[in-house]
């Protein structure tokens, strides 16, 4: 809403500032950052009654964290701090109101999830099945947003791949009949944002593992966002120009905010855990971002290190069930295996932010080679 202040102009100069996207982003930011310190207390004080069950000792041995001590559900502290300052900063194009309910959506899910586990005081929440097919729901309601405006219909049929400076899916590429093409992009979209969601869930093992690795790659869609919204700078760049896109900028400074509230209280040791509810709705967030600027490849570059964790699960458990109990790694997510080798999980996460920063990097790099 204080983006209309732009109108006010005539009365005093500065007021255009908040036309632009740059500012308005920097103030998201800045707005998320200043709630979610001013809320962290409270939201804190009365998650301190919601513990997290402790993890099997016969699953995590002595990785098992004494989660009975620590709170959960600190995802809300996020959401708490990033939605009204997106409210705040952001013009609500289609665009946002997608990313924002996949955020909801998703966190929604996350909630009942842990309220569960918290509820019946164990690690036992919503079955696999529900949560997937509920991602799922979310996933489409939010490209059901999309499609309410005409004008971004065609567009979210595609699909492009970093370096090639090109749709490597799109109905003039195909010659497919639009629904046809739409459908089969639907549903790339829906897994994207279910995988994404995921993998962020299945990163946050360790404390500021999780928040650590979305505060860079946030930051570089955010950077993505505000050129994929500028037709000078995209078509320089060769990426795809999707108009409105720079308002993503804006939800992924909020975002950040939100983020680097939570990473101050969940760096080790952690005061409060992010919870399925925060893990869950900021993947899901991420990858409708992403589809929206129709680079999720570039996704799976960027967050690189969410891949790569939830790839050590699903080569954990095919190996498991290929060779009949033998195991792959030490233990997945992979990096509880670097722990069980020795590593301090202090040493596991500032690597495992390096390795994040570094995937960021190769990510904007592509964006220009080609």
């Amino acid at each position: 809403m204080l983006y209309l202040l732009n109108q006010l102009e005539s009365f005093w100069g500065p007021f255009r500032l908040f036309e632009y996207i740059s500012v308005r982003a920097i103030l998201a930011g800045f707005t998320a950052l200043a709630l979610g310190m001013l809320l962290s207390g409270p939201i804190i004080r009365a998650l301190s009654r919601l513990r997290q069950p402790e993890r099997s000792k016969e699953l995590m041995g002595d990785l098992a964290k004494e989660g009975g001590k620590v709170p959960t559900m600190g995802g809300l502290l996020i959401g708490a701090a990033m939605i009204p300052a997106v409210l705040l900063w952001a013009k609500p194009n289609v665009l946002v109101l997608a990313s924002l309910f996949c955020l909801l959506g998703m966190g929604l899910l996350g909630f009942v999830d842990d309220w569960l586990k918290v509820r019946h005081g164990t690690s036992d929440g919503i079955s696999a099945r529900t949560k997937l097919g509920g991602q799922a729901i979310v996933a489409l309601l939010a490209i059901g947003i999309v499609l309410l405006d005409p004008a971004y219909r065609s567009s979210l049929c595609e699909i492009w791949l970093p370096i090639l400076k090109g749709p490597i899916w799109s109905q003039d590429s195909l010659g497919w009949p639009f629904a046809a093409c739409l459908s089969v992009a639907v549903a790339f979209i829906v897994l994207v944002c279910m995988g994404c969601s995921n993998a962020v869930n299945l990163t946050d093992g360790l404390d500021g593992l999780a928040i650590g690795c979305v505060i860079i790659t946030t930051t570089i869609f955010g950077a993505v966002a505000y050129l994929a919204g500028r037709y000078d700078f995209a078509k320089y760049l060769h990426i795809s120009y999707v108009p409105g896109a720079g308002e993503l900028a804006v939800f992924c400074a909020a975002l950040v905010g939100g983020s680097l509230v939570f990473l101050w209280h969940n760096a080790a040791p952690a005061e409060v855990y992010m919870g399925d509810v925060g893990a869950l709705g900021i993947g899901g967030a991420l990858g409708c971002v992403a589809c929206l600027m129709h680079q999720p490849f570039l996704l799976a570059i960027v967050g690189g290190v969410f891949v790569v964790e939830a790839v050590s699960v699903i080569l954990q458990v095919s190996y498991f069930k290929w060779t009949g109990g033998q195991r792959l790694f030490l233990m997945t997510p992979i990096h509880h295996h670097f722990q069980k080798k020795g590593w301090p999980a202090t040493k596991v996460v500032a690597r495992f932010w390096i390795l994040s920063f570094l995937c960021g990097l190769l990510g904007l790099l592509t964006l220009k080679i080609g």
